[in-house]
């Protein structure tokens, strides 16, 4: 399946990227984390959240093949 990825800010600066597709054997949100931490050791030292389909789940929710996207924590309240 292909996901396509987008990041954000700090995110962003770690990864040099603002989005990338990727083909993904992986299942599960947590899975593709890791594969990507591996690919930019840079996030393994950053707070995010994720998206998909611009909706915020759990790193534990079922990767469904659409669209992700890492967002940096957010200042304010």
């Amino acid at each position: 399946m292909i996901v396509n990825i987008k990041y954000f800010g700090q995110i962003a600066e770690a990864t040099q990227k603002i989005e990338e597709s990727l083909e993904c054997q992986e299942s599960s949100i947590s899975e593709l984390i890791k594969r990507l931490i591996v690919k930019y050791p840079d996030l393994k030292n950053k707070d995010f959240k994720v998206a998909q389909n611009q909706e915020l789940v759990s790193i534990e929710t079922l990767l469904t093949g659409e669209e992700l996207a890492l967002l940096p924590p957010f200042a304010g309240g």
